[in-house]
Formats: structure tokens, sequence, C-alpha cells
């Protein structure tokens, strides 16, 4: 009886374990039994798009390009329980645009959305030019700011939230497991605009899933009379938001570059390069028809 006991507890906690074995729940002896633990700070993760912009071939010259704002333009926030004041998108796109078009090697991007406090910077400087005691990296004449020849506008223009949901589960004899799974949408808009005659050059929307994904199992069963095992565990994987749209981002980019060389906006320093894998890869992406 003791020996039928012993299986009867035994064989739900393995069951329940091999359910999360995929989701590495238990990291190491030393850690929490459960969670990931505690990890140092590092660079962000990024998507395979990161890894195409910079696998980009390279330009004939770099374009000088100003990015005043990019900005939510959703109006979405995050869904109940969680705050109604916070929203469901990042509010430091234009940062994160600046960093994917310096990682692009197709631009040299342009300080404008602190211009006042480089302004403010440069003023205190011209101000120290008449002083006679003049600290030594002040006192050379300012050079005159650089002017872009390409102004990049656009924002995040939607979040849609369970654009798609679903699970699967099953049951029996007191042991369960279930799934559980649900999918919103980022989408993003960059244009390219010609500074000297406002007209826009090209004009580009690109969209990203934001996964989540449940998993848990659980025991529900007698092991003797008047004994009840319950046994619970699960995890959550919420794909960060950020994350989608700086992948967004950086899918926009590339397909900016891609729609400039097809129309002469900007060339390749190698025309040859045109049939390199990853342009190709985007210039071959067409809009799926709903």
């Amino acid at each position: 009886m003791r020996n039928a006991i012993k299986k009867a507890i035994a064989l739900p906690i393995v069951a329940a374990l091999m359910t999360l074995s995929g989701c590495s729940a238990v990291k190491s002896v030393g850690d929490a039994l459960f969670g990931p633990g505690i990890t140092d700070a590092m660079l962000t993760p990024r998507k395979n798009t990161y890894r195409d912009l910079i696998n980009l071939p390279e330009p004939k010259g770099k374009i000088l390009v100003a990015v005043y704002s990019f900005r939510d333009q959703t109006g979405q926030y995050k869904p109940s329980p969680n705050s109604s004041f916070s929203t469901a998108v990042t509010q430091g796109a234009a940062a994160m645009l600046m960093d994917v078009l310096n990682e692009s090697g197709w631009f040299i991007p342009l300080e404008r959305e602190g211009l006042q406090n480089l302004l403010t910077e440069r003023k205190i400087i011209r101000a120290g030019l008449t002083k006679p005691d003049i600290p030594v990296n002040n006192n050379a004449p300012l050079p005159t700011l650089v002017a872009a020849n390409v102004l990049l506008e656009g924002g995040i223009v939607a979040y849609d939230q369970n654009i798609q949901t679903g699970g699967a589960g099953a049951r029996y004899f007191g042991i369960g497991a279930n799934e559980q799974y649900r999918v919103d949408q980022v989408t993003v808009n960059l244009r390219a605009i010609d500074i000297r005659s406002g007209r826009v050059l090209h004009s580009v929307l690109t969209s990203k899933t934001v996964y989540s994904k449940a998993i848990s199992a659980d025991v529900f069963r007698y092991v003797k009379f008047r004994r009840l095992l319950e046994l619970e565990a699960g995890t959550t994987y919420n794909e960060p938001a950020q994350l989608a749209m700086l992948s967004a981002m950086e899918s926009a980019v590339i397909h900016l570059i891609g729609e400039g060389i097809i129309h002469n906006s900007w060339a390749l320093d190698n025309p040859a390069e045109i049939d390199n894998p990853v342009l190709q890869y985007y210039l071959n992406d067409s809009t799926v028809i709903m």
C-alpha cells in the first residue's frame, strides 16, 4: 500500500516537471527552484531583423538624416488589471530609431530631439570664447551645425491587442496540463522626406506580432482516504513589446533603403550588390492582402 502511494505521488510530479521542462523553469541548484534567477545587465537582445540590418551591402555615400520625433500615435493603454495610465507602447521610440539608423551603416543621424540642449551648450562655448582664460577644449571657434539631406518622420501608428487567442489542454485521472497563447500586433510607419522640396520620397508600413504564452500543469487526486494531493506549476512568457517595435523599425529601415535603391534616391557602392540575399529578401517582400 505504501509503495502504491509513493507511485501515485511520484508520477504526477514527474508529469508536471516534464510539461515545464521545455520552459527552462529550473535554472540551477544555486538559484531559486523556478524562474530565471538574477541576471547581470547586458546589451539589449535583438531579433533576426538586426542581423539583416547589419549585413546590408555598403552605400555609395552615407545619408545625413534628421529625426525630430517618432511618437506613439496609437492612443493605447495597458489592459486591466494593469495601470490605466500606462501606455501599451514605449515612449522612447525616437531613441530606438536613432540606434537602428546608426547601426544600419547607411545613415548619419543628426541630433534633433535634444536640439535645444545642444544649442544651449554651444551658447556656453561662445560665451567662454570672450574670456581671457579659455579652457583648452573651448578655444577653437565653433563650426556651423551640419544640415540634413533627408528628414525621417513617422511613428508607432497601431497596437492591436488580442488579434488571436487560443489554447489546448488535457486532464486524466486528476492530472492535467494546458497551454494558452495570445497574439498582439504593433505597426510602424516610416517615411523619408526631401528637405529641399518637402516631397515624401518613400513611405513604408511594417508590422510585428507580440507573442504571449502560458503553460501550466496541475494534479488533483486522492492518494488515500481523506488525503488529497494538490500540485500546481506554471510559467508565462510575454514577448517584450519594445523588442517587437524595435524589430518593426529595423524592418522599416531596411525596406526604406531598398525602395530608395530601386527608385534611385540613393545608391549602392557596388551596383552588383543588388543581388545581395538580404536585400533581395526584403525587395521581394510584398504586402499581404487579407
